[in-house]
């Protein structure tokens, strides 16, 4: 099948790359021409493991093509992928923008059946929208469908969760489309879920927002752990082996980030009050997040005898490993605060780029001991897995003060006590 991807950013590029592996012939456009060019060269724009590889097996074949040509990738395709970002309002909706040109852009060259995919997070009602748009455009005997199709992609782990989806939902008023999707899809062996657009819009919602309760519930049960001196690893691992709450996403931490969580929140929330709901549960996860950064400040100031003129290193910037992604990223938002109160900041990530730091106004180290020489505590924000195995003897003693705040609880906490460090975790 021949299919167009319009955006070439996370979504964009693995959904494109990851078709073509499968034995589709894919076109990615982007109105990026210096993007497209470094494509073309099998160079990522972004970090992700293993894409380059499934990119460049793509470009080998000839299966996967890169273009600035709209008209080109939409000639003869069955399939249109709108991949654009929809980053928030200033009141937390979704800005549509992106999408509405993309589908204006498309309608120019449909000139036969082509199913046309929302697979940006948008809005309920969004897949009614762009169809109008569409159909305003097209002379009435033009036939179309318009289906919404999320994506639930882990940064990190975008070509596995293509490859390996837990499901595919599909949302779709047409038969003729869902049955083409369906046939897309099957190759993948996953669960497929065809159900109306409007459903298929709110899954995505709803899947990141619960994701994102998870994570600001096990944060404030960790912050009565602190309190009442329990284990909150114990208490997480208690709660994940009943199979109705599960492991994943009871990892205490400096809060969540990224570019789904936080801005999916905030355009659930809006939603909720364009029709009367006052979501106050949703709006208590991200009251609690945002207190989390200021929780991790507190336990570097403590441990450091305050942050005015002390020199903190920072271990991580981008919101998760595996990424180079600092979008909404909490170690951001915590360096920020401690910016704020005097401390200076020297910091590691293994990926974030040298812009990143520049953007910040803090030192870049060029690995996690250099960062802290001097240092009169080290912060640990990203759990890059590098980070467990340094030589901790060592760290000791190039630093000013042997302190540790562990915002992930990534190290072993008897061992650096017993090694003469302060140590703080998050509900440990």
């Amino acid at each position: 099948m021949r299919i167009a991807i319009i955006g070439t950013g996370y979504v964009g590029l693995v959904t494109g790359a990851c078709f073509a592996d499968i034995g589709h012939e894919v076109a990615c456009v982007d109105i990026d021409a210096s993007k497209i060019e470094r494509l073309r060269k099998g160079e990522i724009p972004f970090y992700e493991p293993g894409l380059d590889e499934v990119v460049a097996r793509g470009l080998e074949s000839g299966r996967l093509t890169v273009t600035t040509d709209l008209a080109d990738a939409m000639q003869g395709a069955q399939f249109a992928f709108i991949c654009v970002q929809t980053p928030p309002r200033e009141d937390g909706s979704a800005d549509l923008s992106r999408v509405e040109q993309v589908a204006r852009d498309c309608a120019a060259f449909i000139d036969g059946y082509i199913v046309v995919i929302n697979k940006s997070t948008v809005p309920v009602g969004s897949s009614t929208h762009i169809e109008r748009i569409i159909r305003e455009r097209l002379p009435e005997n033009v036939e179309f469908d318009v289906a919404s199709n999320p994506e639930f992609l882990r940064e990190g782990s975008c070509v596995f969760d293509f490859m390996h989806p837990d499901r595919v939902v599909i949302g779709t008023t047409s038969e003729r489309a869902a049955g083409a999707l369906t046939e897309l899809y099957r190759p993948l062996g996953a669960p497929l879920l065809v159900t109306d657009p409007a459903t298929a819009e709110m899954i995505k919602y709803a899947s990141n927002t619960f994701l994102a309760t998870k994570i600001s519930f096990i944060n404030a049960v960790a912050n009565i752990c602190d309190a009442v001196g329990a284990d909150v690893k114990d208490v997480a691992l208690g709660m994940g082996y009943d199979g109705r709450i599960g492991f994943e996403f009871l990892k205490p931490g400096p809060g969540f980030g990224g570019s789904c969580l936080p801005k999916d929140s905030r355009a659930l929330i809006s939603l909720a009050e364009q029709h009367g709901y006052d979501f106050h549960l949703l709006r208590g996860v991200l009251d609690v997040n945002d207190a989390q950064h200021r929780v991790i400040a507190r336990k570097v100031a403590k441990l450091a005898g305050g942050v005015d003129g002390k020199t903190i290193a920072i271990w991580g910037i981008s919101f998760k490993p595996n990424t180079d992604d600092v979008r909404d990223s909490p170690a951001i938002a915590v360096l920020k605060i401690l910016q704020s109160q005097g401390a200076h900041i020297r910091a590691y990530d293994p990926v974030v780029g040298e812009s990143v730091y520049a953007d910040l106004g803090v030192e870049r180290a060029p690995g996690a001991i250099e960062a802290a020489e001097g240092a009169h505590c080290v912060l640990v924000l990203t759990e890059w897995n590098e980070f467990r195995w340094l030589d901790f003897a060592r760290l000791r003693d190039v630093m000013a003060m042997p302190a540790v705040v562990d915002a992930r609880n990534l190290l072993d906490p008897h061992l650096l006590r017993q090694m003469g460090f302060s140590y703080e975790g998050v509900g440990r």
